[in-house]
């Protein structure tokens, strides 16, 4: 069985090709079960741990895989210096079950979610989109930028985040890696999502970011950071005006806040949620509707997306 580092799995990927891969999977019979959620008791006054559990699988036959995301969330480890998340990604041998190798399960994640985010772009964008807006400074910013950047003509992109500081150590390390975009790190939120045609968010936030009524016609909103019913990055002015994307059904209608709670309020339906990252790909729903249409997807991630990026990787290795 080999072991798959976090630098193997960069050097094997790249931005364009993962999205392509992620398209195939979602036109594909990949079998998703539902996600486990196990959580684990702490000592006194350390708070509850979680273990994940994220299997998918391809159908029989030859070049079958079996693949599962085991990630544990313990959110006590602030304390001990420690990061909160861990995740480990084992891919298997579809036909035999025979264990192929153990992926470094958080740059998987940052690679596919970054590309679902470009391949939701690849529909519900405007073709000729060039200025991005990227609100937050984590592991996952320069990912999405980069993989949007390989789906429109990104020209500039702008920084926010709730400290600045970070914001600005963000933009000098992209200056150096993302060659023919300005970056720049905004003060103003509201004036640069005004001239933004693209607007992702990868943050934590429990309260909206990001206004509807900042956005102009044509723009698209791309929620990432929310991943629970509790969780928003956009307000009510963004959902009802917008046209809504989700990346699955089963999570955006369940675990999204920015999603459940406007339905939990009789804000919007479950009907107005247009399609998923399934009818997109498979041309059910054809995406973006007109120049001045303004879009919002929203994803919380799929197991689908995880066997589909170690697949590519496993594939792209050196024999």
């Amino acid at each position: 069985m080999r072991i798959i580092s976090s630098a193997e799995i960069a050097a094997a990927l790249s931005y364009p090709a993962l999205v392509d891969a992620l398209a195939d999977a979602f036109r594909s019979d990949v079998t998703v079960p539902l996600r486990h959620h196990h959580p684990i008791p702490q000592a006194a006054g350390v708070p509850e741990a979680m273990l994940l559990l994220m299997p998918a699988w391809t159908p029989p036959g030859d070049g079958a895989f079996v693949g599962t995301k085991l990630v544990s969330v313990y959110p006590g480890n602030g304390a001990k210096g420690l990061p909160s998340i861990y995740g480990s990604y084992v891919l298997c041998n579809g036909e035999t079950g025979a264990p192929l190798a153990i992926l470094d399960g958080t740059m998987l994640t940052v690679w596919r979610t970054a590309c679902a985010s470009a391949l939701a772009s690849r529909y519900l964008s405007r073709p000729d989109a060039s200025h991005m807006v990227m609100v937050g400074a984590g592991a996952l910013a320069p990912h999405l930028i980069r993989a949007h950047a390989a789906i429109r003509p990104i020209r500039h992109v702008t920084l926010w985040n709730r400290s600045r500081e970070k914001a600005n150590a963000l933009a000098e390390g992209l200056g150096r890696t993302v060659p023919g975009v300005s970056i720049a790190v905004a003060g103003d939120l509201q004036a640069a999502v005004e001239e933004a045609d693209i607007v992702t968010c990868a943050t934590i936030s429990s309260s909206p970011i990001v206004s509807g009524d900042w956005l102009k016609p044509g723009a698209h909103l791309d929620l990432v950071g929310g991943y629970t019913p509790a969780m928003r990055e956009a307000d009510d002015a963004a959902v009802t005006r917008a046209s809504l994307f989700v990346d699955t059904r089963t999570g955006g209608l369940k675990e999204a806040g920015d999603i459940v709670d406007p339905i939990r309020r009789g804000l919007i339906g479950e009907a107005d949620v247009k399609a998923d990252l399934f009818d997109l790909t498979r041309g059910i729903h054809p995406g973006r509707g007109s120049a001045e249409e303004i879009t919002l997807f929203k994803s919380v991630g799929t197991a689908l997306e995880d066997l589909a990026a170690a697949m590519l990787v496993w594939r792209s290795l050196p024999v």
